[in-house]
């Protein structure tokens, strides 16, 4: 597995970084307004969008005095392609992807 994958799945495992992909599915967001319905410091928002940025997940932009969030669209293509070899996994379907973040978030 390249080290890309492995930092893909290495962002997807933890729930917060999950849960900030869904609200990302939505539109782009100021990283103040990513970190307003999360339960969590915006200095702890800030560390899980830096490993999101690292695994090439979401890319940040600043914009004056505003950091934009924004997801990469192919983002987990290889990590898609890899789960595809074993032959059980369909490709990723955003639409489906959003509703199961959705409902981990609202559980």
């Amino acid at each position: 597995m390249t080290d890309a994958i492995t930092r893909t799945f290495g962002a997807l495992a933890d729930p917060t970084r999950r849960a900030i992909l869904s609200m990302l599915l939505e539109d782009d967001m100021a990283v103040t307004d990513v970190a307003a319905p999360l339960a969590i410091s915006l200095a702890a928002v800030s560390r899980h969008l830096g490993v999101l940025a690292r695994a090439g997940l979401i890319r940040q932009e600043r914009r004056g005095r505003v950091v934009w969030c924004m997801l990469e669209p192919d983002s987990m293509r290889d990590a898609s392609i890899w789960m595809q070899g074993f032959g059980q996994f369909d490709p990723v379907d955003v639409d489906a992807l959003d509703a199961l973040l959705a409902r981990e978030r609202n559980a």
